[in-house]
């Protein structure tokens, strides 16, 4: 088993995520929404759902998520 190689994997998936979800912009935002949700007023269900709900849209609240390739 070579470790570099399933380094270089796993970080070509991650980068390719991201770049998916909108980029690294995108990322810190969605960190920073998940990190009001938590750190929020409410119980942990409704802090659960939220973050669930805030994960399925890419970026920050209420960003359109970005458009996905033709092809």
């Amino acid at each position: 088993m070579d470790i570099g190689k399933i380094t270089d994997q796993v970080t070509d998936q991650a980068k390719k995520i991201i770049d998916e979800r909108g980029g690294m912009d995108a990322l810190k935002e969605d960190a920073e929404e998940l990190k009001d949700i938590a750190t929020g007023e409410g119980n942990l269900t409704d802090k659960a759902k939220a973050a669930v709900d805030a994960i399925k849209d890419p970026g920050a609240k209420g960003d359109d998520p970005p458009a996905t390739p033709a092809g």
